[in-house]
């Protein structure tokens, strides 16, 4: 072939990559993992363009950005020209009123779903969490990414995660040719805040006695490289998606050098309902499930299209505890240094709010008989 044909057949084949390129939209831009994939896809050479969606404009400058709250329906014309829109608009703040937040999370990934079909977008990707698999006693370990979804909504948020994933569900049935791609992440972990961080912030890590944990953490930086995969559609279905394998609470304890604290089953739980009830934590009893069973994935779906993470569950972990350095935390509530200093004296975990009264009150009734 002469250089002419080799140029013009190299002009061709530029053509047809440039053409193939897919215009993404990302919702919930402007923070958190949203900037980041905002940021990542603004840098690649594979995508065309990218449309930013979110209540306040981001720092992203290369991207197209659109400034509406997501459950606007004005948000179809802002998706016009979009083959894929990551939805990544979900609140999951501990300090979010939690009727407030599922209305949000629900008529706003509702309205995202059918403006995006109205829009004549082929692709919208979800982002919920592996927690919607549930932890059970009884789990495989690792969970099959076509594992039976069991958890229930007893755990902070997780009530709009599985309603986030029964309206992913039913889209493609309502919209013919809307394809939806689920990504479920472990223990997040890259500046987030939630009841399964904070846990590490406690001065002694909370054991139930009887319990198999088992750790799998997800850094931010591998989700948003695993969103990538999903927006270019190298991938797609229900994706799980962490770390290599997991840690046993032992493994944790050792490489974290927090000792445990160690309580029977009905007095952490009936303490962490009652402490919820009262106000004066963030987290339901539910919360506690997924520091007691194991609910580790295998993220086989990622690995067979060729993405693998690029940090350990012991670099995260590690990570974690730089993060949380000097925090304080019990049951879930922050407390000021004095609080924690008191209350860490007496070995600060769910037990030292609430538990402790109980307690006296079970042996003062014991006495009694």
């Amino acid at each position: 072939m002469s250089s002419p044909d080799r140029e013009v057949r190299a002009a061709r084949n530029d053509t047809a990559r440039t053409a193939r390129r897919p215009v993404v939209a990302v919702t919930g831009a402007a923070s958190g993992p949203g900037a980041l994939l905002t940021q990542r896809l603004a840098e690649s050479e594979e995508i065309k363009q990218v449309l930013a969606l979110d209540e306040r404009r981001g720092e992203v400058s290369e991207a197209q950005w659109h400034v509406l709250d997501v459950r606007d329906p004005a948000i179809a014309e802002k998706l016009r020209g979009a083959d894929v829109v990551v939805h990544l608009a979900v609140d999951l703040d501990l300090g979010t009123d939690p009727a407030a937040r599922t209305a949000y999370n629900v008529r706003g990934t509702q309205t995202v779903l059918t403006a995006a079909a109205a829009a004549g977008v082929h692709r919208v990707v979800l982002c919920t969490s592996a927690m919607v698999y549930g932890a059970l006693a009884d789990n495989d370990v690792p969970l099959a990414e076509d594992a039976e979804l069991r958890a229930t909504a007893e755990a902070t948020g997780v009530g709009d995660l599985l309603e986030i994933e029964r309206l992913g569900e039913r889209a493609p049935r309502a919209h013919p040719g809307l394809n939806v791609t689920v990504v479920r992440p472990a223990v997040l972990v890259g500046g987030t805040d939630t009841a399964l961080t904070r846990y590490f912030e406690s001065p002694r890590l909370l054991v139930v006695a009887g319990s198999r944990p088992t750790w799998q953490f997800c850094h931010m930086e591998d989700l948003v490289s695993a969103l990538e995969y999903a927006a270019l559609e190298k991938v797609e279905g229900e994706l799980a998606v962490g770390c290599d394998g997991w840690l046993e609470q032992d493994e944790v304890e050792e490489l974290s050098g927090i000792r445990r604290m160690e309580l029977p089953s009905a007095v952490a739980l009936g303490a962490a309902s009652r402490l919820h009830r009262l106000g004066l934590t963030p987290s339901p009893a539910g919360d506690l499930a997924y520091t007691m069973h194991p609910w580790a994935v295998s993220g086989s779906r990622l690995h067979a299209a060729g993405w693998r993470p690029r940090w350990t569950n012991e670099e995260v972990l590690a990570e974690l505890l730089e993060e949380v350095a000097g925090r304080h935390t019990v049951a879930g509530r922050r407390l000021g240094r004095k609080d924690a200093t008191t209350l860490g004296a007496a070995g600060a975990t769910v037990a030292l709010v609430g538990t402790a009264a109980i307690v006296r009150r079970a042996r003062k009734a014991r006495r009694r008989a």
